[in-house]
């Protein structure tokens, strides 16, 4: 054996006695019998290399210090075989965790829907009551796949997949390592901002904000100004131009009645708690006839036997009736009113 393989062999097994090493110190220990060696066991001691001293590039993986913790790897291209740290995103979307994410997830859905479970007071139960979903949902799925094969049929099994099919090319380039991370070709893409981007709703085919007119925003593709309108298109447009031209011709056309106004003639007839006009023409029988009921109803109302429990109410006045009423009623603010 020579001793290159040799070598090789002796590899993993240092890296194994360092992953088991891990975190293990051996210090003395204080007892009430007196001091003695012991072994101790803490996340991290002081030989071991922090988490942001793997890798100083600035642009390396993130480093949190609040809770100590790297998602990312910091290390991407080297071997895998050498690394002893992958990153908390590798720990947490693998292995047990991930199932326990999962699990936890079943129970607060099945606790929304009205079943009593618990993950932390009964985790037994949570557990197998988890167990019975994931088998019930595989049967449920077997049972929807072979019913859709049966009526439509496996065309993945009957015809040969097409050669264009087998052999499609494409111009986008990207190379893989041994372990299939990406070495070259597709770079992480970084997020522009924390709001959604390029989002449209109720049928528009541009944002708001991709159109100014008259101070305000709105939709470039119907030239609306109402936030979260429903697109009208270019039949909207048309009709908002036809309602501008309305409204202009409106109110040219007031414009135009405002200088020119037409003479109304003026009824003869003083309004309620106006003067009397000088022009006023009276008719003299009906005027008679008015105050004779003006008479009347002011004795009615000075004698409440007399009083009728039906009114009737007019809006229908006369110049009689109303000169009728201004003639009898009492003026407060004659001195010599208590002597009439």
């Amino acid at each position: 054996m020579t001793h290159t393989a040799k070598a090789c062999m002796d590899r993993p097994r240092k890296i194994g006695a360092k992953q088991m090493d891990f975190a293990k110190v051996e210090k003395r220990v204080r007892t009430t019998g007196g001091g003695s060696t012991g072994t101790v066991r803490n996340l991290r001691i002081r030989e071991d290399t922090a988490k942001y001293l793997l890798n100083l590039d600035i642009n390396s993986a993130h480093y949190d210090p609040k809770t100590r913790s790297m998602r990312e790897d910091p290390l991407p291209d080297a071997d895998p075989n050498d690394k002893f740290y992958l990153g908390d995103n590798q720990y947490r979307n693998s292995g047990q965790a991930l199932e326990f994410k999962q699990m936890n997830i079943h129970s607060w859905e099945a606790f929304d829907k009205g079943q009593d479970m618990h993950m932390q007071a009964a985790p037994s139960q949570a557990e197998l009551l988890y167990k019975n979903f994931k088998v019930a949902k595989d049967k449920l799925k077997t049972h929807t796949k072979d019913t859709i094969m049966e009526k439509y049929g496996n065309a993945s099994t009957e015809d040969e997949i097409p050669m264009e099919l087998l052999l499609g090319q494409s111009e986008r380039q990207v190379e893989y390592d041994r372990a299939g991370r990406i070495i070259k070709g597709q770079e992480v893409i970084l997020p522009k901002s924390k709001y959604e981007e390029d989002v449209l709703a109720n049928n528009h085919t541009t944002v708001w904000g991709s159109w100014w007119r008259d101070h305000q925003w709105g939709y470039r593709c119907c030239q609306q100004t109402i936030r979260n309108s429903y697109c009208t298109g270019s039949a909207g447009i048309e009709a908002a131009e036809a309602s501008l031209d309305l409204m202009k011709a409106n109110i040219a056309r007031k414009e135009a009645c405002e200088d020119s106004p037409k003479k109304v003639e003026e009824k003869k007839m003083a309004a309620w708690g106006t003067d009397v006009p000088e022009d006023l023409e009276l008719n003299e029988e009906a005027l008679a006839n008015a105050l004779k009921k003006e008479d009347e109803r002011k004795r009615e109302e000075k004698d409440e036997r007399k009083r009728k429990y039906n009114v009737k109410y007019t809006n229908d006045v006369t110049p009689e009736e109303m000169e009728a009423y201004r003639m009898k009623r009492v003026h407060h603010e004659d001195p010599m009113k208590d002597f009439m």
